[in-house]
């Protein structure tokens, strides 16, 4: 099956057909780092790490780029309260990302564009658009004119402006004093005191938000790409802007190829915001569920809708994501990789893995696969018998729960969990032979009850019971 994905522009799915043979172009408009980072950078970074670990899985040369706004009103803010340099507020809120990131096991992307590294750039290309007459110089910076290229407004959203000017959240009349038209946007700010400024043919200033993905972009992947993603509240003004800047400097009418664009999380019910209170960083969240399994959380739905953030997911996923690593450490201690193909029931779950992978990415398919190897696997411990099938479901799950799906900790981190189960296992071992051999003897005697209260102890202390025609077996699960 072919690849196929979701195109938002032309709001459908379509095969993918990279522009050249066999390589992919992939940017992402990254984070603005005036603060730390939140569940939405992690589902958005998420999101494209797994996109992009699966093209490279499908054999494509990946070139993966996202970018820091690290000029910006809100990091000069920050900056003036604590009186500090605006550089230092965005450094540390970046730091902070790669920390957070690298814990979820989110893979570096080839480049970390930065606006303050992309000025020279930003100035040529605003220069060619005020010469083409897309763009004009106003008395408190420079704007595109969109009446210049009305053919192109809403090639992503399929609206007017005036249907989703309460969704543009709040930056489509950012400055304005100089614009002939409210729907205009900013390429270019002039200077306000105490804010850092940039020379320029029209003034000492700084870039506006729009002008430095589409700069960006280009610079690193060339006057086409293939992919261009961000979180869907990206669509509009800020990818919408992007399509008319990039085209209209370049006179080029599809400069990206397909536009992909992420849900957002809502935590119980509403969307996630600062206003509404239940915004939680990254790093808040670590106290409640460890690095892994919250990328587990995050990918348990496939990456185009929304998430509801909430407790009862929360817990539902650490479960699986529980049972995941340690049916998987029980089988590291045999330290051995076997041969997935040789087992009729590991392929067909490979095909229908491979195949929801195929159509756009779909990660809740991925994740029922994966589920039901880690069931196998827990029924083959049990039994103990077949140690090559054992080591193929191993191996099943270190290639795609593991290098896919990126859920799996380092060998090290594994020799600890199986250390450690196997120490609990010898903790509780005495005490769960005794319970087996009651249990026993209440199911011969018919004491249900008992026989149900035993059951509930063990099941209290983690134990899973086989019955088999050689007696019951246990594990911990």
């Amino acid at each position: 099956m072919a690849l196929k994905i979701h195109d938002t522009r032309s709001k459908k799915k379509r095969i993918f057909n990279p522009i050249e043979k066999d390589k992919v172009g992939i940017y992402v408009c990254g984070i603005t780092p005036y603060s730390p980072s939140h569940l939405g950078h992690a589902r958005q970074a998420i999101s494209f790490d797994i996109i992009t670990r699966w093209m490279r899985e499908l054999k494509f040369n990946v070139t993966y780029i996202t970018n820091f706004t690290d000029i910006d009103d809100k990091i000069i803010k920050v900056a003036l309260e604590e009186n500090k340099d605006f550089l230092e507020i965005a450094n540390r809120n970046i730091e902070d990302y790669f920390k957070v990131m690298d814990a979820m096991n989110v893979l570096r992307a080839d480049k970390y564009s930065r606006v303050t590294e992309t000025i020279p750039e930003i100035i040529d290309m605003i220069s060619i658009l005020i010469d083409k007459e897309n763009a004009y110089i106003g008395n408190d910076g420079v704007y595109f004119e969109i009446d210049t290229a009305p053919e192109k407004y809403g090639q992503l959203t399929g609206q007017t402006l005036e249907m989703v000017r309460s969704g543009a959240g709040g930056r489509v009349g950012e400055t304005g004093a100089g614009k002939r038209d409210h729907r205009d946007f900013a390429l270019w700010k002039s200077a306000k005191e105490d804010e850092p400024y940039w020379e320029s043919p029209w003034g000492n200033g700084r870039p506006g938000w729009h002008i430095e993905c589409s700069a960006m972009s280009l610079k690193h992947l060339g006057e086409t790409f293939d992919i261009h993603g961000g979180g869907r509240d990206l669509l509009f003004p800020h990818h919408e802007a992007e399509i008319f800047q990039s085209e209209c400097c370049l006179g080029i009418e599809h400069v990206v190829k397909y536009w992909i664009h992420n849900g957002m999380i809502n935590v119980d019910g509403e969307k996630m915001s600062k206003s509404l209170g239940n915004f939680q960083t990254i790093n808040d969240t670590f106290a409640t569920i460890e690095p892994l399994a919250l990328r587990y959380t995050l990918l348990n739905a496939p990456y185009r809708q929304p998430i509801e953030f909430n407790t009862t997911m929360v817990e539902e996923s650490k479960i699986h994501y529980n049972r995941l690593i340690n049916t998987y450490s029980q089988a590291f201690t045999l330290g051995k990789l076997g041969d997935w193909n040789k087992y009729d029931f590991l392929l067909l779950c490979s095909e229908k893995f491979i195949s929801g992978m195929n159509d756009d990415f779909n990660t809740r398919v991925a994740f029922v696969e994966v589920q039901n190897v880690v069931k196998r696997l827990q029924e083959l411990l049990l039994d103990g018998k077949e140690i090559e099938y054992i080591s193929a479901a191993f191996s099943w799950l270190n290639k795609f729960a593991g290098e896919i799906l990126g859920l799996l900790p380092c060998n090290e981190e594994i020799e600890n969990i199986s250390k450690h189960t196997i120490d609990a296992i010898a903790a509780i071992s005495v005490r769960v032979e005794e319970l087996l051999i009651e249990r026993q003897k209440s199911r011969e005697t018919k004491n249900w009850e008992r026989a149900d209260l035993i059951r509930d102890e063990l099941n209290s202390m983690n134990v899973i019971i086989e019955d088999s025609p050689e007696g019951p077996k246990w594990k911990i699960e």
